[in-house]
């Protein structure tokens, strides 16, 4: 256990998840119907504390995800691993071109 992590595992800040996602052609409407019906799934996940997607202003076809989880293993272990993310990724991971990188970072410092 680090110096950051209560006796349950779960850091105290929690952690933040990102990532860009390019979607690809003229799918973007598309793509934010399949994230209506999405997000909720995330949502409801043990150790999700918020779940938000947020338009680029400067690049229509680009989106940040941005999840607040309780530790990494609610994403790793919970979410990566349950029935939801297998409907979450036939809804939206047909639409990312390139396929996105996902980035775990830590409490704020």
């Amino acid at each position: 256990m680090t110096q950051t992590e209560s006796s349950t595992g779960v850091a105290a800040g929690g952690i933040l998840e990102l990532a860009l996602l390019d979607v690809r052609g003229m799918q973007v409407r598309a793509f934010e119907t399949a994230l209506s019906e999405a997000l909720p799934l995330i949502r409801r996940q043990p150790g999700c504390r918020s779940a938000e997607v947020r338009p680029c202003m400067e690049n229509p076809q680009r989106f940040l995800l941005l999840v607040h989880w309780g530790s990494l293993a609610d994403h790793e272990q919970g979410f990566r691993r349950s029935a939801d993310y297998k409907r979450w990724r036939a809804l939206l991971h047909g639409f990312y071109e390139p396929f996105p990188v996902v980035e775990h970072y830590g409490p704020p410092l």
